[in-house]
């Protein structure tokens, strides 16, 4: 069965979103989400759910929205004139973590589904998503196990899927003004129609439901290990870098603000505390000079053997 159902896919993301909250506050062990029900003026809403002070999680958010509108926004239709005119709808669920120490990575996830239909045409429809790992002290162990994980939501697909989102994801989560990579990558994909709606929607909820096995035995890994206040304060310095990407670049957040989104949903990604400093660099041969060197560059981390930093 190839037939359109965004029903079928709203009540996936809502039981994703609730799967995830559920995970994350058995995570960090004494934070819980608070809840934010929104309803947008143009059509839709969405739920908000926020953990913040936790003591392993300084702030996360877990974001489901379904909006519509009967225009579209100039982020959809440059690329896409065919869809000027169609009533459209939008929905997913983007979260985004920024832990306190350290030494445990800032992750990003997002899934979602695009609709766009007119009475006699064919509707207009697509899947994207992924997720990506933004560490800010490196460790080849837990690249190799992100990777081997966005591996293993891929392979029932293709070999070649794999390959093609990872390098998606390292071209998409770049800073240009920098030339600079966010972190380690992952997976990115977008305008997913080509397989037919229910391999499509397959693949999305691959992605989705790989992401907590990616991320949370990092977590438990890395939590616990000791830090200083130089080791907070480059996370907060390379926290800016995040909001660098998110305000100038993200598609997601262009769409959202465009669409006449919800502000603070949308803007949910950035972090509690962050800095800037005027052209700082790392000292040579320290542990935050191999961040750039080593994690910050596109590498094949599937044909890496695990080292000492296990």
């Amino acid at each position: 069965m190839n037939t359109v159902d965004s029903t079928q896919v709203r009540n996936y993301l809502l039981q994703l979103q609730d799967r995830l909250c559920r995970k994350l506050q058995e995570a960090d062990g004494t934070g819980r989400f608070g809840l934010d029900l929104w309803d947008r003026p143009q059509g839709g809403g969405g739920r908000s759910r926020i953990l913040r002070d936790g003591p392993v999680l300084e702030q996360a958010g877990v974001g489901f929205s379904h909006v519509m509108g009967d225009e579209l926004p100039a982020a959809a239709t440059e690329q896409r004139p065919e869809l000027v005119g169609r009533n459209w709808q939008a929905m997913g669920v983007s979260l985004v973590i920024h832990p306190r120490n350290p030494y445990v990575p800032t992750s990003h996830a997002n899934v979602r589904f695009f609709v766009a239909e007119r009475p006699g045409d064919e509707p207009v429809w697509w899947f994207g998503g992924g997720f990506d790992l933004t560490p800010f002290y490196g460790f080849d162990a837990d690249a190799i196990h992100w990777h081997r994980t966005a591996e293993e939501a891929c392979r029932p697909f293709g070999a070649d899927v794999y390959p093609r989102y990872k390098q998606w994801c390292d071209s998409y989560f770049h800073l240009p003004h920098r030339d600079e990579h966010r972190g380690i990558g992952g997976l990115f994909f977008d305008d997913l129609n080509a397989w037919g709606f229910e391999r499509c929607f397959a693949f999305m909820r691959s992605v989705g439901d790989h992401f907590l096995p990616a991320y949370l035995p990092i977590v438990e890994r890395r939590k616990d290990m000791p830090y200083g206040e130089r080791e907070r304060r480059f996370q907060l310095y390379r926290r800016g870098r995040y909001v660098e990407f998110n305000l100038l670049f993200d598609r997601g957040t262009k769409f959202g603000i465009q669409s006449g989104g919800r502000t603070e949903s949308i803007l949910m990604s950035l972090p509690p505390l962050a800095r800037w400093e005027y052209g700082w660099t790392p000292e040579p041969g320290s542990a935050e000079e191999r961040l750039y060197t080593r994690f910050l560059q596109p590498r094949d981390w599937l044909g890496e053997q695990s080292g000492s930093d296990d």
